[in-house]
C-alpha cells in the first residue's frame, strides 16, 4: 500500500509531500516549521528533534488542520509495520516477568491491576502506542513488532493507556498518473 503525508507550513503557504524517513527536515529546507498534516495509508510519527528524538507525534489516516506543538517537527517515519489485528503483551516487572495482560484493542488501565505497573512488553503485531495518563494523555511511547522492550524506560510504572495504531485503508492507484505520498498540508492560504 502507498502511503503519502504533506506537511504545511501556515506562514509561507507551502506543503511538502514524504514518501519516506527523513531522520533530518533541515536536509530539505522544511525544519521547525509543519503546522498541518494530512496522511494518506499508514500511520506517520513526527518528532521533535532530528533522528526520531524528543516528543512523539502520531498521526493516522486524515487531516489535522493544527498540529500541537506546531513548528517544533525536525524529523518524521512512516509506520511501516503490520497494523491489521494488533496483539501486546504487557508485563508487570522488567524482561518480561511477572504478572502479565494481552491486549488486542485500545484500553484503559486505569481502573484495572495494571495501571502504572507496566515495566516491559512484547509486541506481537503492530505498533502501539503506551500513554502515561487515560484518554490518551501524557507523555507516550510508540513500541512496534519486530523490537524489543525488556525495560520500557522513562515511561516505567506509570501506563495508564494503551492504543494500537490503525491501518491506512487501501487504495488503488494508476501509477502512471499518481504515486503515493506521506501528505502533511491542508491549511488553504488565501
Amino acid at each position: 500500500m502507498s502511503s503519502y503525508g504533506i506537511s504545511f507550513d501556515q506562514e509561507t503557504c507551502v506543503s511538502r509531500e514524504f514518501t519516506e524517513y527523513c531522520p533530518d527536515l533541515r536536509d530539505v529546507s522544511f525544519n521547525d516549521c509543519i503546522s498541518s498534516v494530512k496522511v494518506i495509508g499508514q500511520p506517520w510519527v513526527l518528532y521533535e528533534h532530528p533522528h526520531c528524538q524528543g516528543a512523539q507525534f502520531y498521526f493516522e489516516e486524515g487531516e489535522c488542520r493544527s498540529v500541537e506543538w506546531h513548528e517544533v517537527i525536525s524529523s518524521l517515519e512512516q509506520v511501516k509495520e503490520d497494523l491489521t489485528n494488533p496483539q501486546i503483551t504487557l508485563y508487570e516487572d522488567q524482561n518480561y516477568g511477572g504478572r502479565s495482560i494481552t491486549l488486542n484493542c485500545e484500553t484503559n488501565l486505569m481502573f484495572g491491576n495494571f495501571n502504572d505497573m507496566i515495566s516491559s512488553c512484547r509486541v506481537d503485531r503492530g505498533a502501539w502506542v503506551l500513554y502515561e495518563h487515560p484518554n490518551r494523555g501524557g507523555h507516550s511511547i510508540l513500541v512496534r513488532a519486530g523490537r524489543e522492550f525488556p525495560n520500557i524506560g522513562w515511561i516505567d510504572n506509570q501506563v495508564s493507556w494503551a492504543r494500537p495504531l490503525k491501518p491506512g485503508r487501501p487504495k488503488i492507484t494508476d501509477f502512471e498518473t499518481q504515486s503515493g505520498f506521506l501528505f502533511f498540508s491542508p491549511y488553504i492560504c488565501v
